[in-house]
């Protein structure tokens, strides 16, 4: 479906996308995750043709979305972040001014917004002004103008940005619904959502791709040895000779509690070695009474921050720099209701 590669984009002296590649197939929900500045959104500018890049390759059911811009993009629907909406439109209107542009036949359009707004349930709201909706439904008219000609491909920039608990649990329902009948790129920073509803998910940083995978395989690529908390009674001393006693422990710190008489100690063990029963008859040789013990496996959210922690400091958002770039280019910046369909 689409395939990016050693795609490069650099805005002034910063590299906002370093040899990306990366492929993406059909019948699929994708997430890309990543710490603003990563390159997220400049990846997603490329690939729909708002922004070009300064080398590399993006390829949309084989179109060049550079050598064959208008193919390649009756592939897509885009929703970026901020949506595309004018606010002085009813919904209606707006979705049949997208219908237009987007070069549905006159006598279908019509019928063709009716049925993506009942699909994105804003048959209630056709007929009120877009400035008047709440934060929810302006981000469900944003997607369906995304759906506009059915396209094969979705791409999502931040789709539950904003949103209320009840909101994103909508939106993500919504976004499983729409996975049916087509693919989907999304990107997020919130990681739980993420791991709910995408089947694959990309993690950038500093505009290379730093894993790819299911969250499953993610887990098991990133697990390395077992995690294990331990709390005992007795001195922190007694215990640390008990830890350095044991050979597949890598890593481990201790917390002394004085006034309890308790330790706590948090154990990292060497890959696939479970080490429990050996801690225990240790701990319990050496009369350190175990008052509780627990594993732990890493979390989405230890995955992202472990890989993305090295991320520098002081990187403009992504947003800024494509407007300071477009300013110093000489191009036009629209305004919010304005921007590109």
């Amino acid at each position: 479906m689409i395939q990016v590669e050693d795609l490069v984009k650099r805005y002034g002296g910063h590299t906002a996308v370093d040899h990306l590649s990366f492929t993406i197939e059909k019948g699929r929900i994708y997430g890309f995750l990543g710490p603003n500045g990563a390159g997220k959104s400049t990846t997603m500018n490329i690939m729909t043709g708002y922004i070009a890049a300064n080398s590399g390759t993006v390829k949309i059911n084989d179109h060049d979305i550079l050598k064959e811009p208008e193919a390649a993009k009756r592939c897509v629907g885009y929703l970026p972040e901020i949506p595309p909406l004018y606010t002085d439109m009813t919904v209606r209107e707006y979705l049949l001014f997208a219908a237009e542009l987007k070069k549905v036949p006159k006598r279908e359009r019509a019928g063709h917004t009716r049925e993506i707004a009942e699909k994105i349930q804003l048959t209630e709201v056709l007929d009120r002004l877009i400035r008047n909706l709440s934060k929810g439904y302006r981000q469900r008219v944003g997607l369906a103008q995304a759906l506009i000609g059915y396209p094969e491909i979705l791409i999502l920039d931040e789709p539950m940005v904003g949103l209320d608990p009840k909101q994103i649990i909508e939106m993500r329902d919504l976004i499983k619904s729409l996975a049916k009948d087509h693919t989907i790129l999304l990107s997020s920073h919130i990681l739980s959502e993420v791991s709910a509803v995408c089947d694959h998910i990309m993690i950038l940083s500093n505009g290379k791709l730093a894993a790819s995978g299911s969250p499953q395989e993610l887990q098991e690529m990133m697990r390395g040895g077992a995690r294990i908390e331990v709390t005992v009674e007795g001195s922190g001393q007694a215990a640390e000779e008990i830890v350095k006693a044991i050979p597949d422990i890598v890593s481990y710190e201790i917390e002394e509690q004085a006034e309890t008489g308790t330790v706590t100690m948090r154990i990292s063990a060497a890959e696939d070695r479970d080490i429990r029963r050996e801690l225990s008859v240790a701990l319990a040789g050496a009369g350190l009474p175990i008052l509780s013990m627990t594993r732990a496996e890493k979390s989405l959210e230890d995955i992202f921050l472990e890989l993305t922690e090295k991320e520098p400091a002081g990187v403009a958002h992504e947003e800024t720099q494509i407007t300071e770039m477009a300013e110093t280019e000489g191009e036009e910046v629209l305004p919010e209701d304005e921007s590109d369909l």
